[in-house]
């Protein structure tokens, strides 16, 4: 079942990227129709994600398409699609397992550069600037950032937010995960979630994109959805994860968004 809940009052995110996209647009595009550029796996993606050109079937192991990406599926998986609400175009997914989430976003990305290094600093940088810390440390996708953020929760105390950015450079394509939650503080508590991570397929297409410029990805095709789109449904306590901030400008940690800002919650039951 689909839900869909537009919020008319989202707060703006803090921009911890630059606000335009590079110029270097990859204007280089194969002539055939494969939706991907088969690679080897590369340094640090031997046990995925995975470039679509990489593997047979992205189906395979009940896989969900997203358009730029099959997102794994697994027993007690709740999937949450956020989009952009001036366009309506779906920009993250959130999936959430017992009492940890992890949000995914892919990214273009220069031909022949990773882009992992240089967004984890831009990262740090609005984290500190919000008057958060971050630490970079050693994890099981490689060097991520823990970060602890302020926030004020609906009774007006004051709490800090924990969250891991996780990334990896692919072909031609950078894919990005926030766990929160549970994962944040406890690696292993994390260790289901970092699988559904590693068993992503990324397609990233022969488009021309600027790099950082947001992967398109949809709503999976399902019958019946568009008649049960439901536009007045109250918030849930489960909202809570996607909210914004408070007046007084802190946020949760799993509201930075380096690349977009202004989600809706689509939840997929």
């Amino acid at each position: 079942m689909f839900r869909r809940r537009r919020r008319d009052d989202e707060p703006q995110d803090s921009q911890v990227a630059a606000e335009s996209a590079p110029d270097d647009v990859d204007e280089e595009a194969p002539a055939d129709d494969a939706v991907s550029v088969p690679a080897p796996a590369g340094a640090g993606r031997e046990n995925g994600p995975w470039d679509a050109g990489e593997v047979d079937d992205p189906a395979a192991g009940g896989r969900v398409d997203l358009g730029g990406m099959w997102l794994p599926a697994r027993p007690g998986l709740e999937v949450r699609v956020e989009a952009d609400q001036a366009t309506s175009q779906v920009v993250a997914v959130t999936v959430v397992l017992a009492d940890s989430a992890l949000q995914l976003q892919p990214f273009a990305a220069p031909r022949t550069e990773s882009i992992w290094d240089e967004v984890r600093g831009e990262i740090r940088a609005g984290i500190t600037k919000q008057g958060g810390t971050s630490d970079e440390v050693d994890g099981p996708l490689g060097t991520e950032l823990r970060t602890k953020v302020p926030v004020r929760s609906a009774d007006g105390s004051s709490g800090v937010q924990p969250a891991r950015f996780v990334g990896v450079d692919g072909p031609r394509w950078f894919l990005r995960g926030v766990l929160t939650g549970r994962a944040a503080v406890e690696e292993d508590a994390g260790d289901d979630l970092v699988a559904v991570f590693r068993d992503v397929v990324v397609v990233r297409g022969f488009e021309a994109m600027a790099p950082r410029e947001p992967i398109p990805l949809r709503l999976p095709e399902a019958p019946g959805a568009a008649g049960s789109a439901d536009s007045g449904d109250e918030g849930d306590p489960g909202d809570a994860e996607s909210d914004a901030g408070s007046d007084d400008g802190t946020r949760r940690a799993g509201d930075l968004k380096p690349f977009e800002r202004g989600p809706e919650i689509t939840e997929i039951h």
